[in-house]
């Protein structure tokens, strides 16, 4: 591997590592505001039962719903790269290994 190759995948892993984490924090930032509202919305709404269930249900499914996005983007993501990075490597070996000469005929 030369050095560009390892300067290039340096690169690479260290902006996935940086994809990762604002992925992160934007779905941690946003999971928080929903939060928020949803418990500034219960605060306002004076104990009206069936009002509050609503308001803990959609917030519940908008946390879950950002959270497992992100996640099985992330999951996906990964196997795709994973699987790429795979085939560049059994491409890279099948060139470097040279084809075995043909069997002689045997009349």
């Amino acid at each position: 591997m030369s050095r560009d190759d390892e300067a290039r995948a340096i690169r690479e892993t260290e902006l996935e590592k940086d994809r990762a984490r604002y992925g992160l924090l934007a779905v941690l930032v946003s999971n928080l505001a929903i939060a928020g509202v949803a418990i500034f919305g219960v605060w306002r709404l004076d104990g009206d039962k069936a009002v509050i269930v609503g308001v803990l249900t959609a917030a519940f499914t908008a946390v879950s719903s950002m959270t497992t996005a992100y996640l099985g983007i992330k999951a996906i993501s990964n196997t795709a790269k994973t699987i790429a990075l795979g085939d560049a490597a059994a491409r890279r070996h099948a060139e470097a290994v040279p084809a075995a000469p043909p069997a002689p005929r045997i009349p």
